[in-house]
């Protein structure tokens, strides 16, 4: 039996989460390498924040590149000076209407919002979900909802 693997990475949650606890970025060819040896990678969707930054830009082409499907919402500069930029409702939605189509579900995020949805799906679908977050800022609820808790520790940055 062929693994179906199906990704979501929550772009802007692990950037800021390994910048905070290591100062230091992802490497998400590392984990494209990993989980292509596990199975096949059948959907593969990287949520992140349209920018004008060239290393923001490359960054997204490089993602494209490797084989993500990226997912772009505006960011949004409010009136007080705070800023919005959050795609919780969209990872969701498209984790939900994707379950029944992987056997192996990889969510890349320390967002505890996303506790039930990893409940639900394991319940529904059946599915193994694999989260990857950095361990002393992902919820730990999440921690405990997932099938398997991927820490990003210094193996997984560059």
């Amino acid at each position: 039996m062929n693994n179906k693997i199906a990704v979501f990475v929550d772009v802007q949650n692990i950037y800021y989460t390994t910048r905070q606890a290591y100062k230091k970025s992802f490497n998400y060819r590392k984990l494209w390498k990993e989980l292509s040896s596990q199975g096949e990678i059948v959907l593969a969707n990287a949520y992140a924040i349209q920018s004008t930054d060239d290393r923001q830009i490359k960054f997204q082409h490089a993602l494209k590149h490797m084989g993500f499907d990226v997912k772009l919402k505006p960011f949004i500069q409010r009136s007080d000076g705070s800023a919005k930029g959050d795609w919780d409702v969209g990872i969701t939605i498209d984790m939900l209407e994707l379950a029944g189509q992987a056997d192996t579900i990889v969510l890349l995020s320390g967002d505890g919002d996303f506790d039930l949805l990893v409940k639900k799906i394991r319940q529904k679908y059946g599915a193994n979900i694999e989260v990857y977050g950095v361990p002393n800022l992902t919820a730990k609820s999440l921690m405990n909802a997932a099938d398997y808790y991927h820490a990003i520790t210094d193996e997984w940055l560059m």
